[in-house]
């Protein structure tokens, strides 16, 4: 089933059915704990939205953005990997994984990234602009050209990671030797 160019408000959990949705836009929907596994999106907008703890076995993010919702502990390496490509702006990602995913190109805005897992992720040009990324775990990470000139608390080894011609601030290098247990002065 197709659905196109419609908009939802509200709790949707009952209502929302296996489908496409293509260029819908949901505001201020709860779809927390809500299965979506199987469904697929496709230039959708989440404005204010509750996604938290979601299944998304097989699902589908093809172009999507999220504005402001709640987003905690969602799998998104039980998404449908080809074609995941996905815009967070002002929303609070944490303690989701994005383990072995293919991710690249992903803006992140202003999003609380807290412990996310970025185990083996190719982030190959993805931006983290002004990203809290407290306890995320990079390793195995392709960050080739990556932006993190704006990110503030994250811990990545150069030697367990990808980072040619990656992007960071002056102040974000201690981000960068935090296995040293070394302390850096302005």
């Amino acid at each position: 089933m197709l659905i196109e160019d419609e908009t939802f408000t509200g709790p949707l959990k009952q209502h929302l059915q296996i489908a496409t949705y293509e260029n819908c836009v949901f505001n201020s929907c709860d779809l927390s704990d809500a299965d979506l596994s199987h469904m697929v999106f496709v230039d959708c907008i989440f404005n204010g939205c509750n996604t938290s703890m979601a299944k998304l076995h097989k699902t589908v993010f093809r172009d999507v953005q999220f504005k402001e919702c709640k987003m905690l502990g969602l799998l998104f390496y039980q998404c449908q990997e080809q074609g995941l490509a996905l815009r967070v702006d002002d929303c609070n990602l944490s303690h989701s994984s994005f383990y072995k995913t293919k991710i690249r190109k992903t803006i992140f805005a202003r999003t609380q990234l807290n412990e996310v897992d970025f185990t083996e992720c190719d982030l190959h040009s993805a931006v983290f602009d002004h990203c809290d990324l407290a306890e995320a775990k990079f390793e195995n990470s392709l960050l080739e050209k990556a932006d993190f000139r704006t990110a503030f608390h994250y811990s990545i080894d150069p030697a367990l990671n990808k980072i040619k011609k990656a992007k960071f601030s002056m102040a974000g290098i201690a981000g960068l030797l935090d296995k040293y247990d070394i302390e850096i002065e302005p």
